[in-house]
């Protein structure tokens, strides 16, 4: 694909994340992936509405328990709840949840907002990611100095997470641009977007100060932020430590887990196969999996939650950095391959 050519394929939209077929030619056939792709309006809508609908209640028990000790465990779920909220506007950056392709376009839209994440930014950066997944240079999520123990520490608390979403509105807002990552023809459409974020979050603000009203900072922002480092769990596993190559069975990893947690983060877990065929919304994921990995009698880089931080914190022990390991292969195995 030349650049031309991606740059039009990206100006379609979220239903346009692609492969280029050649480099995944045999690993199924072309009926199965055709039916594997197709989207449907109602198994999106049971995801989406099971999982907003799971927030509302958790919000109902922290407003309800707030002053009392169950407002902790309240306030826990909801902020968790509301984190992996993201692994649904991920789905919609794709266009993968609903058929009807405006449904995908404003749920994501609406959950970019309470996530200070803007849909449009989130769908450049991520198309970026899935066509140069691991270049230090040109995957949009790969823009970060090389970890040590410290800068881990601070992004798994969401401390360095919240700071640069926020930054990055305001800094957009501004009219300033700069990820290299990010076309010249879209920076205009970010600024907008940005703006627009931003006057909403004022409103918000100016409302609540003028309403006396804590509601906001109580049922949305202080257990969001609070409770950032459950979903970046998720997402430190799907690449860290794997090798900066262009063979997704090498640079991404997926993860074992239950049932719910797959159901939490939209099962993100088969993370190995959406990247080897990204069209393939996520409640297919696992049938893909199957196809690409179980039935091949092959396994895609794997590792527990538990497993992963136990081995991330040990490599980045007694000073070491991610730049002490090696780029072209593997270097976060679970502990028992010590």
């Amino acid at each position: 694909m030349n650049d031309a050519t991606a740059e039009r394929t990206e100006a379609l939209g979220a239903a346009t994340f692609k492969v280029d077929p050649t480099s995944r030619r045999g690993l199924i056939d072309g009926a199965s992936l055709r039916s594997l792709s197709a989207t449907s309006n109602l198994a999106g809508a049971l995801q989406t509405a099971s999982q907003l609908g799971a927030v509302g209640i958790s919000g109902t028990l922290l407003w309800l328990s707030w002053g009392t000790w169950w407002a902790v465990p309240a306030f826990m779920l909801h902020g968790t709840l509301l984190n992996f909220l993201y692994a649904g506007q991920h789905e919609f950056s794709h266009g993968t949840v609903f058929r009807t392709r405006w449904l995908n376009e404003w749920f994501g839209r609406a959950f970019g907002f309470v996530l200070f994440y803007p849909r449009t930014f989130d769908q450049v950066q991520h198309m970026a990611h899935h066509r140069y997944t691991q270049d230090w240079v040109r995957d949009g999520e790969l823009a970060r100095d090389p970890y040590t123990l410290k800068s881990y520490l601070f992004w798994m608390s969401g401390i360095t997470y919240w700071y640069t979403r926020w930054r990055r509105i305001a800094r957009f807002s501004a009219g300033i641009v700069t990820e290299p990552y990010l076309p010249a023809y879209r920076r205009a459409e970010l600024v907008r977007e940005a703006r627009w974020h931003l006057a909403g979050y004022t409103l918000i603000a100016v409302v609540s100060v003028l309403a006396h009203s804590w509601a906001a900072v109580i049922l949305w922002l202080a257990p969001m932020c609070a409770m950032k480092f459950t979903h970046q769990l998720q997402n430190t596993i799907e690449h860290l430590g794997l090798a900066h190559d262009d063979d997704i069975f090498v640079n991404t990893r997926s993860t074992r887990t239950n049932a719910v947690v797959r159901w939490l983060a939209w099962q993100m877990q088969y993370h190995t196969a959406h990247h080897a065929f990204p069209a393939v919304p996520f409640y297919k994921l696992h049938r893909l999996h199957k196809i690409l990995f179980t039935d091949r009698g092959t396994r895609a880089p794997t590792m527990t939650y538990w497993g992963f931080q136990v081995a991330a914190l040990r490599a980045f022990a007694k000073g070491k950095t991610e730049a002490d390991y090696p780029q072209d292969r593997m270097w976060l195995f679970e502990p028992s391959h010590d």
